[in-house]
């Protein structure tokens, strides 16, 4: 099941696809929570909704399935082997030896959180001259917990979705810490809609990343399997949870594969008109357009 949050006549709605993609159907919840009805639900064991309706997608803007979590999001940094190889001759060079030991966690607020073919706003070069993208698979929990073992961790994933880690990385760089660069807001694409977990298989799947620079072609920057994650799906759940309970409808971004623009050279950051296409395999695109703003 694809579950979708729309914009409608000026309302909040949220659905599941129809089997054609054309449609979506309605359910009878509130809207402007997105699918966090739904995944609440799952996780009480509750049916879910009743339908009300239908609505052709063409006629209604699509937004981020979750566009406003109840919290932050939480987020692994460093998690492919290809990905932590490009960054060891980065400013991440005295830690490089870590990556084994302990996932790299961080979160984005949930205001970082726009919809598919959203502007994102790039921040007026006083603040940030270093922008970055990363392609991630993110999780979506149902049924909540805390200290869950590796055991059982899937059985805590409601769904998948596709989110856009946004970074600047100087900002990053600058305060020794990630969160700051990392919760601009707009920073945090997501869409467009969320798969839950019985149709696709989170831990092997692929995910692709194109940057069109303004005036060019697309460039593929990243490639890589789920496969490759140096911490796996049920780890990173296991570590997120760790004395701290999760809910329904916690996101946690698994990480970005090898070609994020810091590891070329020189590196290559987001410009004002470049566009960002994120394909995972089993889900769909996301892509948002790069502006300036203030």
């Amino acid at each position: 099941m694809r579950i979708a949050t729309i914009v409608h006549q000026g309302q909040r709605r949220v659905g599941r696809l129809s089997a054609d993609g054309l449609r979506l159907e309605l359910f009878a919840v509130d809207g402007n929570r997105g699918a966090l009805p739904l995944a609440e639900a799952a996780a009480s064991g509750a049916a879910l909704p009743a339908i009300e309706g239908s609505v052709a997608l063409a006629e209604a803007q699509l937004i981020a399935p979750m566009p406003a979590p109840r919290r932050n999001l939480w987020c692994v940094g460093r998690n492919y082997h290809a990905h932590a190889r490009e960054l060891q001759s980065s400013v991440f060079k005295d830690n490089a030896k870590a990556v084994d030991t302990w996932p790299i966690v961080f979160t984005k607020v949930p205001e970082t959180v726009v919809g598919p073919h959203a502007d994102v706003q790039l921040p007026a070069a006083a603040v940030s001259t270093q922008i970055d993208y990363e392609a991630e698979l993110a999780l979506v929990i149902g049924k909540g917990g805390r200290n869950i073992a590796k055991a059982d961790a899937m059985g805590h994933v409601w769904g998948y979705t596709i989110v856009n880690d946004v970074t600047a990385r100087d900002v990053q760089m600058r305060h020794s810490q990630w969160d700051l660069g990392k919760s601009f807001d707009t920073f945090c694409p997501m869409g467009p809609w969320i798969v839950t977990a019985d149709e696709l298989d989170g831990t092997d799947t692929r995910v692709q990343c194109w940057v069109t620079p303004q005036g060019g072609e697309p460039e593929l920057r990243q490639d890589a399997r789920t496969t490759d994650l140096i911490f796996d799906i049920p780890t990173l759940i296991e570590t997120c949870s760790r004395g701290i309970t999760l809910l329904p409808g916690d996101i946690i971004a698994t990480g970005t594969p090898a070609g994020v623009g810091m590891g070329l050279n020189p590196p290559r950051w987001l410009r004002h008109g470049d566009v960002v296409r994120i394909q995972i395999d089993g889900i769909g695109v996301l892509e948002n357009r790069f502006v300036q703003g203030d």
